[in-house]
């Protein structure tokens, strides 16, 4: 097999992180999410143009996973990041997330998922285990699949869990 020259794995991506960008960018717009829908949002919290304050860089050193829904505010979107609002244990926080720091975006409403490679600062890359755009099995998820251990592992802190575990047995 030949090289990848063009690098479509980087262009794929850029193009899936433009879904997670249009959503987003409606939700900002109207200022509510659509039906049922609702987010959760997985991404490394020492990636390059995190901002977080440092009691939740403290408390998650290597990813964080957030969930917009009920309560959140001033959201804002640029093309290569979003800044929202959240409540932690009731302290309102700032947060700023590059969209290249998504590990991984969820729509348990409609079984929505996307898996990402995300670089780290020192030019190394978190693998996903494979970019995902499929529904996933479960009926109802309280909290997104990946972060849940496939059967039989233990989950260690900022490993990835491969989404083969959640595919629908044939």
């Amino acid at each position: 097999m030949g090289q990848d020259h063009i690098r479509y794995d980087i262009l794929a991506q850029d193009a899936l992180r433009g879904v997670i960008r249009k959503v987003l960018s409606e939700v900002a717009t109207t200022g509510r999410l659509p039906g049922d829908h609702h987010f959760f949002i997985t991404f490394l919290t020492g990636a390059p143009g995190v901002r977080i304050s440092q009691h939740l860089k403290s408390k998650y050193p290597e990813q964080m996973t957030i969930v917009i829904q009920h309560q959140f505010w001033d959201l804002k979107i640029t093309e290569s990041l979003f800044e929202i609002g959240l409540s932690f244990s009731d302290v309102p926080e700032k947060l700023v997330i590059p969209f290249n720091a998504i590990r991984g975006f969820y729509d348990p409403s409609v079984n929505f998922e996307l898996e990402f490679d995300v670089p780290l600062a020192d030019g190394e890359e978190v693998p996903a285990a494979e970019i995902t755009a499929y529904p996933v099995a479960s009926e109802k998820a309280e909290e997104p699949p990946a972060a849940k251990p496939a059967e039989g592992e233990d989950k260690k802190p900022g490993s990835v869990v491969s989404l083969d575990a959640f595919r629908k047995k044939q």
